[in-house]
């Protein structure tokens, strides 16, 4: 491709030969992308490196996939990708299923290429630039519930605080008595002393 910086020469001379990842600067500057953890901004750069041109919608994040590129954990992938699903980087087009079929994704700072095979709905709900609308939430250190100061009596009041249980007296734990019931062995009288008699 020829531009008026280096007319007659094909590409960009100024770096390595071949296919790059063009990532926009919007998607790096976005407050969401700055809330992203590390595993999920290298997610992030996996699922860039396999737009093509028309393929936006079909790109694969599969465990099987990523182990060819040095993705080890399937729980890191898994978070990684819910992360970027949530932050809206990432579009699943095709809800993958066991035992072989893998889903598909598209990246949201491009338009979604038409092609067969999405799922029902998923080119009608694709959106273009979701990751600028998904800002992470501000983080509050002011309850939901307001600032006022919270109450220190009991939910039922401070009324006059009862001297027993309210399921009653305690009842003792064994169902016997300690005392045997023809009585205490040590009240009685020794069989050799009722015989003197």
């Amino acid at each position: 491709m020829a531009n008026a910086r280096n007319r007659g020469q094909k590409g960009d001379t100024g770096r390595d030969a071949g296919p790059f990842i063009a990532l926009p600067w919007s998607v790096m500057d976005c407050v969401a992308y700055a809330s992203l953890s590390h595993p999920a901004r290298s997610l992030l750069y996996e699922v860039a490196r396999q737009f093509v041109r028309d393929n936006n919608g079909r790109m694969l994040l599969s465990g099987a996939y990523l182990a060819k590129r040095g993705w080890k954990s399937a729980d890191v992938i898994t978070r990684a990708k819910r992360e970027l699903l949530a932050a809206g980087f990432i579009f699943e087009t095709v809800k993958g299923h066991r035992p072989n079929r893998a889903s598909w994704y598209a990246v949201t700072w491009r338009t979604l290429d038409k092609l067969p095979g999405y799922d029902t709905g998923a080119a009608l709900t694709f959106e273009r630039g979701a990751y600028q609308k998904n800002a992470p939430l501000k983080k509050s250190l002011i309850p939901s519930h307001g600032v006022e100061s919270p109450a220190i009596a009991p939910p039922h009041g401070v009324g006059a605080v009862l001297s027993t249980p309210p399921y009653g007296a305690i009842k003792a734990a064994l169902g016997h008595f300690s005392t045997p019931s023809h009585g205490n062995h040590l009240e009685m009288p020794s069989p050799a002393i009722q015989t003197t008699h």
